[in-house]
């Protein structure tokens, strides 16, 4: 059974940053492409960066220049860094693969960004 836990959110204000990490269950992340996902209540979950197993690296243009996405595959863990964040950057944050899993759904990381 696959399990993902994200943490690392919280109220930051604008222009800050803030890592968040995924840690996996069940999964190996160093043979899956794995993504940070955002959703606002309303609206649609966005990708906002992506990571293949060759370490090949996504990104829309939104957060592009400000996220960055890692791997550390010894710990089967993933990390966003978030750097100059915005307001709009306000969501709940989930790891899941790429294309994603509807089973895989975690309870997500609340970022909170402060104008």
């Amino acid at each position: 059974q696959v399990q993902l836990v994200e943490s690392g959110g919280g109220l930051v204000q604008a222009g800050g940053s803030l890592t968040l990490s995924c840690t996996g269950s069940g999964i190996s992340f160093a043979f899956t492409t794995m993504a940070w996902y955002r959703q606002v209540p309303g609206k649609q979950r966005e990708l906002v960066a992506a990571i293949t197993r060759l370490r090949a690296q996504t990104y829309p243009i939104s957060v592009k220049g400000r996220f960055t996405i890692s791997r550390d595959s010894a710990k089967n863990m993933m990390y966003l860094q978030m750097n100059s964040l915005k307001p709009e950057d306000t969501a709940v944050y989930h790891c899941n693969t790429s294309p994603s899993r509807d089973e895989f759904w975690g309870q997500g990381t609340q970022v909170t960004v402060s104008s």
